[in-house]
C-alpha cells in the first residue's frame, strides 16, 4: 500500500495486510513513544530545578513538577498502550472471523459424527418401575445425601 492510500477496513481482513499495518503503525508511533518519554524526562528535570516559589510548604515544589509533568508521561504510555491495543485487535479479529468459523465447522462435524454413532431409537422403562426411572433420571446424585441423612 503506498504512502498515499489510507487504510480502510476491507484491507485489514487479510492476515498479511493486518500485519503490515501493525508494523507500519509501530514505525510511526515508537517514536513518538520515545521522544514523549525523554521529553518528560528533561522536563521533570527542568521544573525540578526551579525553586521553591514564596509561599510554597515543603515538599511542594517536587509535587507540583511531578502534577506538571504527569501528563507527558501519561501520553507516552498511551500511545505504547495503543500498539498493544492494535495488536490485541489483530489477535482479536483472528479468534472471531478467521478461526471461529473453523472450529464451529469441526464442532459441526464431530456432533454429526457422535450422533451416527449413537443408536436411533431411545428406550423408555416400562411404567411399573417408578424408583428405577428416577435412579436412570437422577443417578446416583442423590445417593449420597440419603447415606449421610
Amino acid at each position: 500500500m503506498s504512502a498515499a492510500e489510507k487504510w480502510t477496513p476491507d484491507h485489514l481482513r487479510s492476515p498479511a495486510d493486518r500485519t503490515i499495518h501493525l508494523e507500519q503503525r509501530r514505525a510511526q508511533l515508537l517514536p513518538i513513544v520515545d521522544d514523549l518519554r525523554r521529553l518528560a524526562r528533561e522536563m521533570e528535570a527542568e521544573v525540578k530545578e526551579i525553586d521553591a516559589i514564596q509561599g510554597d510548604i515543603p515538599g511542594q515544589a517536587r509535587m507540583r513538577a511531578w502534577n506538571v509533568t504527569r501528563p507527558l508521561f501519561k501520553a507516552a504510555d498511551d500511545v505504547e498502550r495503543a500498539i498493544t491495543d492494535l495488536v490485541a485487535f489483530n489477535a482479536r479479529y483472528q479468534r472471531s472471523y478467521e478461526e471461529l468459523p473453523e472450529k464451529r465447522a469441526e464442532k459441526r462435524r464431530r456432533k454429526d459424527l457422535a450422533k451416527s454413532r449413537q443408536p436411533q431409537a431411545i428406550e423408555s422403562s416400562p411404567a411399573g418401575e417408578a424408583g428405577s426411572s428416577e435412579k436412570a433420571q437422577f443417578g446416583d446424585v442423590f445417593d449420597g445425601l440419603r447415606k449421610g441423612a
